[in-house]
């Protein structure tokens, strides 16, 4: 089993998301606004009910390349020689997260973020990197569709978690209800992943 390093920096950047049961229970929420980066400013989402915070700046740009990593290793499963319902599952999971990632990054432009991988290099729980990618490249049959499965289902139980927790405790509604949908088609794809591996 692969063993996870999370160094000093992302374990910074998603402290809002691993603080969020603990504000909801004393009914605080993380609510420190993000400053725009210089020379830029970020103009408040459409009807978004509350301004964009540090908790769903540092959910998207977690999402972001979480979503757009998985989808390289599903596009990869849908080309391979892979089972039949692998390949199929997997080629219509990586359009879902196509769309994904162009809704996340719809948001990272609101809120004037930089258009970029933060979390670059780190190997953090449910992330496909990039040695992961190529180690699948070596891998052929049995053992290539065992590995997909391992390496997605951590990425949806893990993006499924705090999706989750943003939809809880996130400041702007556009964000909280872009998570609450991703969090809900994770159980769903959760549930089809598991009938493929019966």
């Amino acid at each position: 089993m692969k063993r996870r390093l999370v160094t000093p920096l992302p374990a910074l950047l998603l402290l809002p998301l691993l603080l969020l049961p603990l504000l909801s229970l004393s009914g605080c929420s993380a609510s420190a606004d993000r400053p725009a980066a210089a020379g830029t400013s970020a103009a408040p989402a459409p009807s978004s009910g509350a301004p964009f915070t540090a908790t769903d700046s540092g959910w998207i740009q977690l999402m972001t390349p979480m979503s757009e990593q998985a989808g390289q290793l599903l596009a990869m499963a849908s080309a391979h020689d892979s089972a039949p319902p692998l390949a199929s599952w997997a080629a219509a999971l990586a359009k879902e997260h196509r769309t994904e990632v162009a809704q996340l990054r719809q948001l990272l432009d609101r809120m004037g973020l930089p258009d970029t991988n933060v979390h670059a290099g780190h190997d953090m729980p449910g992330m496909v990197t990039e040695a992961d990618l190529a180690r699948a490249r070596g891998l052929k049959g049995a053992r290539f569709d065992g590995f997909v499965r391992q390496e997605i289902r951590a990425h949806l139980e893990q993006s499924q978690r705090v999706s989750r927790s943003e939809s809880r405790a996130g400041g702007s509604q556009e964000a909280k209800r872009l998570a609450a949908r991703i969090a809900d088609s994770r159980a769903e794809q959760l549930k089809t992943l598991s009938s493929l591996d019966r």
